[in-house]
């Protein structure tokens, strides 16, 4: 068995995790979250405590229990105190600006580009940082992923849209190149 699928999970207060079979119901102070239970697998609640056992002795289910701790972990997490992605932008006349729930982004395009936040998902943003947050840690990171695919930083100067934190690796330009050699 998965060593994290050994342990149970705790809930916290505030949560509650029911069951119908076929899906596990995650509701807290921020929302609530289904997750569909992958093959091989059988969930338990007791108390104050969830199990993940596998049911078939099986490659697929040792990986599926693994997956559905990591899952069940995560939307706790998320209805408790949620997720939140910071992306930055850099560079000469980038700009990003809300227009109602939508995000604008300027990014030296002949148009502007326009992300709609889907569902559960909000933006935010403040100065030259773009605030993705929501309960869905998936789905927070695949809309930031999504955002800074728009414009990623390029090795020379750096410029386009990272992660806050995020260090990209620098590369030597012509100039300094020809000058090494």
């Amino acid at each position: 068995m998965s060593r994290l699928a050994r342990k149970p999970i705790k809930v916290s207060s505030g949560v509650t995790v029911s069951n119908d079979g076929h899906t596990v119901l995650v509701a807290g102070p921020k929302g609530e979250l289904k997750i569909k239970l992958l093959s091989f697998v059988k969930f338990e609640i007791s108390g104050e405590e969830a199990q993940i056992t596998k049911t078939a002795n099986s490659k697929q289910a040792l990986a599926n229990s693994g997956t559905m701790v990591a899952l069940l972990k995560n939307a706790i997490e998320g209805v408790t105190n949620g997720f939140m992605k910071v992306l930055e932008l850099e560079g000469v006349g980038f700009r990003a600006t809300m227009d109602g729930k939508n995000l604008v982004l300027a990014l030296g395009f002949v148009n502007p580009i326009k992300v709609e936040p889907p569902e559960g998902i909000t933006i935010v943003v403040e100065k030259n940082q773009i605030k993705v947050s929501g309960i869905d840690r998936g789905l927070v990171g695949q809309i930031a992923a999504k955002i800074r695919s728009y414009k990623k930083p390029e090795p020379y100067k750096g410029k386009g849209i990272h992660y806050l934190g995020e260090v990209i690796q620098r590369k030597v330009g012509k100039k300094a190149g020809a000058a090494a050699s």
